[in-house]
């Protein structure tokens, strides 16, 4: 049992069932079907479990289990959207602006190493921020707080200005300011990240209080961007696999976005031709 809609698994399943058409995969040679290979997927991302354990439950290996669920994952993941489309999407329905945001996705300790800008060595994947071990994922949110677009992971070490600039979420993030009209909200992480993308004013370096405008103008940002981490929690809350992985950190982007496909099906936000 498990609890996500029967549509939701049919959908699933349809999309397994092309993806086997187009590998001109006979018929009757595999383990599973198409809805049970579906509903098998659903069961990891719902509940997190061990999926050699779900697997037995459908009494496949462990290494079908495994293949079962990557080829789920990169089913998922072929439906996003790339991010000017998303953008000319949320303009076209008349949203005001949308709201950028960074988080950490837990994975086990690595031993991959890398150099800080000081030159020294240190854990590629570890964060300082949150003193922990994982993929950093961008994304951008609705007003509302849905989620409507996820990056690729990026090093934990690395901070969420430097990764929305490396993926180009910035550089499209302001063209979509200055084309569409549609201002993107962030928190003061993304400082001098482009005039399209509204940040905190900070407060002066010899310690003197802000002006009143600038203080009402945090206070409305702080209002309006608090949406945003909805976003995650939408994600994280509903799908228990984003909680902790024990796979290739380098992989999560693409296990976020099939979550992400997930949620637009649950919150009937897929585009019409889908």
């Amino acid at each position: 049992m498990v609890d996500v809609p029967r549509e939701l698994v049919q959908h699933v399943a349809r999309l397994l069932h092309a993806e086997r058409r187009a590998r001109g995969t006979r018929k009757k040679t595999r383990a599973l079907t198409c809805f049970y290979q579906a509903l098998l997927v659903l069961v990891w991302f719902r509940k997190g479990e061990d999926i050699a354990l779900i697997g037995a439950g459908f009494g496949i290996s462990r290494a079908t289990s495994y293949r079962y669920l990557t080829e789920g994952i990169a089913v998922l993941t072929a439906q996003a959207e790339d991010l000017h489309a998303v953008l000319r999407r949320v303009a076209a329905d008349g949203w005001s602006h949308v709201i950028l945001d960074g988080k950490l996705f837990d994975c086990d300790r690595l031993a991959e190493t890398t150099l800080s800008v000081k030159g020294e060595t240190i854990d590629a994947w570890y964060s300082g921020k949150h003193r922990d071990f994982g993929a950093n994922v961008q994304s951008v949110t609705r007003p509302d707080g849905l989620p409507i677009w996820t990056s690729a992971a990026m090093p934990g070490h690395l901070h969420d200005l430097t990764c929305a600039q490396t993926l180009g979420v910035t550089a499209a993030l302001n063209w979509a300011a200055a084309t569409l009209g549609l201002p993107t909200l962030a928190d003061s992480g993304y400082e001098n990240a482009g005039q399209g993308i509204k940040t905190p004013v900070k407060q002066p370096t010899d310690g003197s209080r802000l002006a009143p405008d600038n203080r009402f103008y945090n206070r409305l940002l702080r209002g309006l961007r608090c949406q945003g981490e909805r976003g995650f929690a939408i994600l994280v809350g509903r799908w228990k696999a984003l909680r902790h992985t024990t796979a290739s950190p380098s992989g999560i982007g693409d296990i976020v976005a099939a979550a992400l496909h997930l949620t637009h099906f649950e919150y009937k936000y897929l585009p019409e031709s889908r």
